[in-house]
């Protein structure tokens, strides 16, 4: 089992309407995308970040599923402009030592295949995590 994790806070002065449609769309991807077994997405607390979503998720095959669904790219094109700092994580059950690299080599192949993708990433103020440092390297 993964459970692939987000958190992230916004440019100062975004517009509420904005995030709440980029929100709102984080929530439609755990409901629609098929290897989504479970989510949850709202506020974070104890750190540094102000939203968060979680999704749970079986294996690898599952992990791209959810990676490359239409529904998560249009959380992309909402969201991503309105974030300065980004992170997401993964934790897993899997005994696999290699499993980290496994993940992180999904989202170097999602960037390659999608440019506009690495593009908004790319425009971050910050981001850590699963595929840092990112599309770009750096």
């Amino acid at each position: 089992m993964i459970h692939h994790c987000v958190r992230l806070t916004v440019k100062p002065g975004v517009d509420a309407a904005r995030l709440d449609e980029a929100l709102e769309s984080l929530r439609r991807q755990g409901e629609v995308i098929p290897s989504v077994l479970s989510y949850l997405v709202g506020r974070d607390f104890g750190g540094e970040y102000e939203w968060g979503g979680t999704y749970v998720i079986e294996d690898l095959k599952g992990y791209w599923e959810y990676l490359v669904h239409p529904a998560h790219r249009r959380t992309d094109e909402l969201g991503l402009p309105l974030v300065d700092k980004f992170v997401s994580y993964d934790i897993t059950d899997d005994p696999d030592p290699d499993m980290g690299e496994k993940i992180a080599a999904l989202h170097r192949r999602r960037y390659a295949q999608d440019p506009e993708l690495a593009r908004l990433v790319g425009g971050l103020g910050g981001y850590e995590g699963s595929a840092a440092p990112g599309p770009h390297g750096g």
